[in-house]
């Protein structure tokens, strides 16, 4: 018995199974069925609307269960019927193979090695060797297109984003997804990448010269998905994904760990701190309201200034503050734009806003512009004389 074997017999039967999504690939199913049932008696093929022999094949396998319907819904709606079928029957984990017969099932031992090494949930993807010369040109781009939105979209760099030979960690996959196609492959890792769970590569063999491979994938249509999902990733990414990863690290600081460590500690030049503050202070005031974090996050990792710096300088509007700097924009904005009406303190509400919005929107973006460059340069100052008696002291 091989090593690989014996990593195979090790796994119980309801550590993993292994879901094959299938299209009228009748001239491949039956080879890639063989192969598989040599490695999992726990075999799951979700046949999606085949119109070809793809059924009558599926009878002659009475050992492996079997998900059908009528219309062809996409390779993504099928894996989502799989994981839903595994996940309620106790697996673990749910190896995706492709059945178009480019993927040697004689690799599922590669990630059953990977996953023994750790007892954290991971999920794991075939790198395929995309400098062999089989490889398609166009599969080898949109390979390199694939893996730089994921790095874009969640920090973790990968050689293949786009195998369909996969290991999902089934309890920490996403339960509500939004695609269906091909671009489904997309959506899963960079959600359960922004969940904090490690994805990562392992080797396998590809083949791709095979005379009775089909493959369904319909480049302008499903690369335009792929682009639109893309682009709402990132745009999720910038708004939502960043500016929460922050927050959370920045709760676990302590007032003395944030001083110390974001404020004198950090070996940012005094322009750098200065500019992360004025920064912050300038989003802070100016009404752009709900959208002041992401928009520091952003903007800071943008000019690369210091984000803890100006996400903390950006909370000079929290709550019992809003109405001093509605009330401050108010008489600033009212001196350019003069109103017959008043402003009282107490009367500070939305209607007041409204009814006075040019003289609010005027005045908060001058009052932001006053407070950000007395701050910065205060700061400027400070971490200037700061850093020079440090200098001396040594």
């Amino acid at each position: 018995m091989n090593e690989h074997e014996s990593i195979v017999r090790k796994s119980t039967p309801q550590c993993f199974i292994v879901i094959i999504p299938t299209y009228n690939n009748d001239k491949t199913l039956a080879r890639v069925l063989d192969a598989v049932l040599r490695y999992s008696n726990a075999v799951l093929v979700v046949d999606d609307g085949s119109t070809d022999n793809t059924k009558h094949i599926l009878k002659g396998y009475p050992q492996i269960q079997v998900i059908s319907y009528s219309a062809n819904r996409g390779k993504g709606f099928a894996l989502r019927q799989g994981f839903q079928f595994a996940r309620a029957q106790g697996f673990k984990y749910a190896f995706t193979i492709d059945s178009d017969g480019q993927h040697y099932p004689s690799d599922i031992p590669v990630f059953l090695a990977r996953l023994e090494t750790t007892t954290e949930p991971l999920l794991l993807i075939g790198s395929r060797n995309m400098n062999h010369a089989s490889v398609p040109g166009k599969s080898s781009f949109g390979n390199r297109f694939s893996n730089f939105w994921f790095w874009f979209e969640t920090g973790i760099k990968l050689t293949d984003t786009q195998s369909g030979f996969r290991a999902y960690p089934l309890e920490v996959l996403p339960r509500k997804f939004y695609t269906k196609k091909f671009e489904f492959e997309i959506e899963v890792i960079v959600r359960t990448a922004w969940n904090g769970i490690a994805v990562e590569n392992v080797p396998i063999d590809v083949l791709y010269d095979s005379k009775e491979r089909v493959s369904h994938f319909r480049p302008f249509r499903d690369f335009t998905r792929i682009s639109i999902l893309n682009c709402v990733l990132v745009l999720l990414t910038f708004v939502y994904i960043l500016p929460r990863n922050f927050i959370r690290s920045f709760k676990k600081k302590t007032f003395t760990e944030f001083v110390r460590e974001n404020i004198l500690g950090t070996e940012d030049s005094p322009e750098k701190k200065a500019l992360s503050i004025g920064l912050g202070v300038f989003l802070g005031i100016a009404p752009v309201w709900g959208f002041q974090t992401a928009l520091t996050i952003t903007l800071s990792v943008f000019f690369r200034l210091n984000k803890v710096l100006a996400f903390a300088f950006s909370n000079i509007s929290f709550a019992p503050f809003i109405p001093v700097i509605i009330y401050a924009s108010l008489l600033v904005g009212g001196a350019v734009y003069p109103s017959a009406a008043s402003y009282q303190i107490d009367m500070v509400s939305l209607e007041t806003i409204k009814s006075h919005l040019w003289q609010y929107l005027v005045g908060s973006v001058i009052l932001a512009s006053g407070a950000a460059l007395f701050f910065g340069l205060s700061s400027y100052i400070f971490f200037k004389f700061y850093r020079q008696r440090t200098v001396s002291t040594r």
